[in-house]
């Protein structure tokens, strides 16, 4: 109810009109409210403050994605938050195109899954990359085959993996893919009238361009909610030590697979020789029996070996270790 003005209190404010020290046009401005409407349908559980602390986290997932991903294509990414919005999941799913490349994940240890939604043409132009192709995208949208569902299966398992590290200051989080979907039917992880949030990621590989949006459900992030905040964020960051750092980047690399050869020696041949070879006949090389053999990793020498076996299979020892002259 509006506060009731005493007959003081009118006698004044027509005093300062009379004078002219207050203008009517200013009371009229100051006395109007401006009211805004609340939908019920969608409350606005996502405020400014929780969607920029997620662009922020999926800031970093880009570029653990544009790093870890070339791995996989060999070709290069680009990726950047493009947007952030909060809408209901009805929304959301009926903007979906069909066919859709739909990543059901399970973002243990909250209740709950997410989905990560990739655009039909970068999903292609990653099975055309995986398969030996120049990464190309279809001129023409069709549906994933089985076998090219399980080409992807692996991509989206990395992608989803990635997730982990972003998160870190937030909660630590175990995403596993539960399923791949096409048809975004067969996706519905909430009520329709739930509120969720959607990051979208632009994507680029190559020439293709695409873009991945990522769908968070306030149910999933409901226990984390008071978390998603640029103060706690940046409070609960920490910076690493060199000797973490080195650590870390040490560790990554002792997993890197690396193509080892030894080389036996050389010989030349005519085609004739080659076509007529035969199991038994003997190719003479340039090298004797007892000399070093080159060892390459990759297309580098790197050591030298003396031929042997072990148990029941062939070996090298290795005799000298080539470095680098500075």
């Amino acid at each position: 109810m509006a506060d009731v003005l005493s007959q003081n209190e009118i006698d004044s404010l027509l005093a300062a009109l009379s004078s002219g020290e207050l203008d009517a046009d200013d009371l009229a401005e100051s006395d109007e409210k401006v009211a805004k409407n609340y939908d019920f349908k969608r409350p606005a559980k996502f405020s400014k403050e929780h969607l920029r602390t997620l662009e922020i986290i999926f800031e970093h997932y880009g570029r653990l994605l544009s790093t870890n991903l070339p791995v996989y294509l060999r070709k290069n990414i680009q990726v950047n938050v493009m947007s952030s919005e909060a809408c209901t999941f009805m929304e959301f799913s009926n903007a979906l195109a069909n066919p859709a490349l739909l990543a059901i994940v399970n973002f243990q240890p909250l209740g709950g899954n997410i989905i990560l939604e990739l655009a039909a043409n970068l999903g292609f132009a990653m099975i055309d990359r995986m398969l030996g192709g120049q990464g190309d995208a279809m001129e023409k949208t069709r549906d994933f085959s089985e076998i090219e569902r399980t080409i992807i299966d692996k991509i989206l398992v990395v992608c989803v993996q990635l997730l982990r590290e972003p998160w870190i200051n937030v909660v630590e989080v175990t995403p596993i893919l539960e399923r791949i979907e096409t048809n975004p039917q067969f996706a519905q992880i909430i009520a329709p009238s739930e509120m969720i949030a959607i990051v979208t990621l632009n994507i680029k590989i190559g020439d293709v361009e695409g873009l991945m949006n990522i769908c968070l459900p306030y149910f999933t992030l409901e226990n984390v909610m008071d978390k998603l905040n640029t103060k706690f964020w940046f409070a609960s960051m920490k910076e690493n030590s060199d000797e973490t750092y080195y650590e870390n980047i040490e560790s990554i690399i002792k997993k890197v697979s690396m193509p080892i050869k030894a080389v036996l020696g050389k010989s030349s041949i005519t085609v004739n020789d080659f076509v007529n070879l035969q199991v038994g006949d003997i190719i003479k090389l340039n090298s004797k029996i007892d000399t070093e053999m080159d060892v390459y990793v990759g297309n580098i020498k790197k050591f030298k070996s003396l031929p042997g076996t072990s148990r029941d299979g062939y070996a090298v020892r290795v005799t000298t270790v080539l470095r680098e002259e500075g």
